[in-house]
């Protein structure tokens, strides 16, 4: 879908790489400048992933001879990726305005937790900090426990690199129809908070002040609950239909406390007499049971089950060991190319730049 769009990428960790496997992955051009010699950091040697479907050239940004290839891709890109601490690219002689100069039509995209300005500008940080000061963390957990989410995914990935990514494609199209670029300011605090949206949308069924009195964070119909095995069921039956299945299913449609599914007053009670039930089956049984019903139950899987999950298989979520990728167009699956070697694609790279008269 992005076949012909070039982007190049300034080696990063976490959201921006992310941002442009994503964007490879639906068929852009990425061409990542690699830092020369080993990586110095456990996490980029081990995010290898990340490069997949993109090109590697290695450049020294101080050497005159690296800074004008890294220029001449710059020239012969609809965008530009970096995910460095404010004020880190301007001191390397490549922020906005003098990229600008050299492509006026680029899409500069910056990848950072706090943004780009604002008091926590230049602190460092992480995934859980931005959640927790963006009010997004508050909600991640049950009443009275410690508040905890999936590392990553909610922070780094949703609020950050996906943003990116749709504020990348925004501006290449905004490039196209006006021929000026723009710089895209991707804060994982702007993307994370930007996502509450939906639970801000609910009004007066979602608590700003306090867990556990929110429609999706306070009921017995939305949470998980710990089986006899020690592993989980994840339920969520929010319409009235489906939790009336449910409650079928687990023969309690004539029980007239559990009939009451919006009543908060009830919902310790009813959490407390599901606790014990699930408690008094595996995992196994519960899945067995609500399977192929619209009960809203599933079970809370290990990535390494899910992968073997009948569901997840058909659709080939998986391959070879790592997520493929998504979404898909008219029902087909495209398959990636693999993560290239670092440095791999500079002969390749130097002669399309020679070809297109950008070097």
């Amino acid at each position: 879908m992005l076949h012909g769009i070039r982007i190049v990428e300034f080696e990063a960790l976490g959201p921006a790489p992310f941002a442009g496997m994503l964007l490879a992955d639906l068929g852009a051009e990425v061409t990542v400048i690699h830092r020369p010699g080993a990586p110095d950091n456990p996490a980029k040697a081990a995010a290898s992933l990340l490069d997949r479907g993109k090109r590697s050239i290695a450049l020294d940004l101080k050497a005159e001879a690296d800074r004008c290839i890294a220029e001449a891709l710059i020239a012969g890109s609809d965008a530009l990726t970096e995910g460095m601490r404010p004020g880190v690219m301007e001191r390397l002689g490549f922020g906005p305005d003098h990229a600008h100069r050299i492509n006026p039509r680029l899409v500069y995209g910056r990848m950072t937790g706090w943004g780009q300005d604002g008091p926590r500008a230049a602190q460092a940080g992480h995934d859980l900090n931005y959640l927790g000061l963006s009010g997004v963390l508050f909600q991640g957990g049950l009443p009275g426990a410690v508040p905890g989410v999936p590392p990553t995914l909610l922070g780094d990935i949703g609020g950050g690199a996906l943003y990116l990514a749709v504020g990348l494609l925004a501006g290449v199209l905004n490039a196209r129809a006006t021929g000026r670029g723009t710089v895209v300011d991707a804060a994982i605090v702007d993307g994370a908070s930007h996502m509450m949206a939906l639970l801000v949308s609910m009004g007066a069924q979602f608590s700003r002040t306090g867990r556990g009195q929110s429609l999706l964070d306070g009921p017995h119909w939305s949470r998980c609950y710990r089986c006899a095995c020690g592993r989980d069921i994840a339920v969520q039956c929010l319409e009235p239909k489906f939790y009336a299945r449910f409650l079928e299913i687990l023969g309690l449609s004539d029980d007239a406390q559990m009939a009451q599914q919006f009543d908060p007053a009830q919902w310790p009670e009813q959490c407390a007499r599901l606790e014990a039930l699930f408690a008094s089956r595996s995992r196994a049984h519960w899945s067995a049971l609500f399977d192929g019903s619209d009960a809203c139950v599933a079970p809370v899987l290990s990535p390494a089950e899910a992968e073997r999950d009948p569901h997840i298989a058909a659709r080939g979520i998986w391959q070879d060991g790592a997520p493929a990728p998504a979404p898909r167009f008219d029902g087909a699956r495209r398959r990636p190319g693999p993560p290239p070697a670092r440095d791999g694609d500079r002969a390749a790279i130097l002669q399309d730049l020679s070809e297109r008269g950008l070097l």
